[in-house]
């Protein structure tokens, strides 16, 4: 604690030139990520597949794979600039001191004189500077929805699903976000300097709830989740959950093809009480033997105790967060050089403080995904053990040619951008050899892109 006092005192210094350091950062963490981009984008212009998948891929696929990632890649880079040009905006116009002065204003004049104190305040504030980012983020996930993914052959979602979905989020926000973060500011408010512990039980608890609550209130928002229906694919995974006392405690298959056609299966729930979620285009586009190898992957993750050290390292890191937050709380420099001259809101505090920390997050997640690979690596070699080597290949085969997803990356980019090996990486792993041809145009058909974790 002593440490951090010191520290606390030597970053408040009167002209400390917070701004320029924090929109250095930002520039410089963008001109990176776009150098990283552009190594990548050498790997998608070569023209043979890598060469343990020099039979399984036909060279249509492959054509037709890194035409997808160059879309992509051009796409991550012009997408990344309107980002920093939003950023240094906000950053140069001082627009922070001046929404916080006119969700101030409206509060005064709308609110009753209970709903004007810093927490309210605050909640207002977070909600309006939300609704402006996603109106200026909304070209550029209209443009990746309607018109790169539908080039690509892709996209699932119509208008007026994706207005629904975008309807349905906001108010979501609006339920979620107003309890959270009056919890948070009122335990710091309460608790003064010793707020970090009290703050990392919360954040630590809520996080358990929201793990288990999201499947179960939020996703049928979005998705359908229907039981597994009685046949050789239940009996197989209720099998191999038992052999290996896996807590299962149903089948459900959910209707991932109203989007995107996303393949993939995941585990939710307690650790005495799990829950199986396979995606309706797994089971249409994937044997059910491939689909088994799958899912002893993902039950490699949790007899490894993978989940749970990952849980560990999450707790940690919030820790680490909230303890260098205390440094930075009552920070009259960081504050006055973003026009806060007079207030000293928390939630401003800790926006600035998040773009302070934004260099060593950079390392941190450099450090996950390195551990996140070494995992995913481990759990394909718990299914190989288990004798699903060449079920786990395929699979993973095909799963990359229906969603043209990248075979092989510039190292660089993936120890930056991957928590997963690519598939020429795990191939290599699995003592894949190459083989007939697994994969056909055909395999593509009604197959979109898989969205957040595409790689089993």
């Amino acid at each position: 604690m002593d440490f951090l006092q010191r520290l606390a005192r030597y970053l408040d210094r009167p002209l400390f030139p917070w701004k320029k350091l924090i929109l250095g950062f930002s520039v410089g963490q963008y001109l990176f990520e776009s150098f990283l981009t552009l190594r990548q984008y050498r790997i998608l212009q070569q023209t043979k597949p890598p060469a343990v998948l020099s039979k399984e891929i036909s060279q249509e696929t492959f054509d037709k794979s890194q035409a997808y990632g160059r879309a992509k890649a051009q796409f991550e880079i012009i997408s990344g600039l309107w980002a920093q040009i939003q950023n240094v905006a906000f950053i140069q116009l001082d627009v922070l001191p001046k929404l916080w002065s006119w969700t101030g204003d409206l509060l005064l004049k709308w609110a009753p004189s209970r709903f004007t104190g810093e927490i309210s305040h605050s909640i207002l504030f977070v909600l309006t500077f939300i609704v402006i980012q996603q109106f200026l983020s909304l070209p550029t996930r209209v443009y990746s929805t309607f018109v790169l993914e539908e080039k690509f052959g892709f996209n699932k979602q119509t208008p007026k699903l994706f207005i629904t979905d975008m309807i349905k989020t906001n108010l979501l926000t609006v339920a979620l976000v107003p309890p959270i973060l009056a919890a948070f500011l009122k335990i710091i408010q309460k608790t003064g300097n010793q707020f970090v512990f009290y703050l990392w039980v919360f954040s630590a608890g809520l996080q358990l709830f929201t793990t288990t609550a999201y499947p179960i209130f939020i996703q049928p928002l979005f998705n359908k989740l229907s039981p597994l229906e009685e046949g050789e694919l239940k009996t197989k995974v209720e099998g191999l959950a038992l052999s290996h006392k896996f807590p299962l405690q149903e089948l459900f298959v959910i209707d991932g093809s109203k989007r995107s056609a996303h393949s993939n299966a995941y585990f939710y729930g307690l650790p005495w009480k799990k829950h199986i979620v396979i995606y309706d285009t797994l089971i249409e586009k994937t044997k059910t033997d491939e689909i088994i190898a799958i899912l002893a992957h993902e039950l490699g993750h949790w007899k490894l105790g993978h989940t749970t050290r990952l849980f560990g390292i999450a707790q940690a890191h919030l820790l680490y967060v909230f303890s260098l937050f205390s440094v930075f709380i009552n920070n009259v420099s960081l504050y006055n050089a973003f026009g806060f001259h007079t207030t000293h809101p928390i939630i401003i505090g800790f926006i600035l403080f998040s773009d302070a920390l934004s260099p060593m997050d950079t390392v941190i997640k450099l450090l996950l995904n390195i551990l996140s690979r070494k995992f995913e690596f481990e759990a394909d070699d718990f299914a190989k053990g288990l004798g699903f080597r060449s079920q786990l290949a395929s699979s993973l085969i095909k799963l990359h040619a229906q969603n043209l997803s990248t075979m092989d990356a510039d190292w660089m980019y993936a120890s930056y951008h991957f928590s997963h090996p690519h598939l020429s990486e795990r191939l290599k792993a699995l003592d894949w050899k190459s083989k007939d041809s697994l994969t056909s145009e055909k395999d593509r058909e009604g197959v979109a892109t898989a969205t957040g974790r595409d790689e089993l």
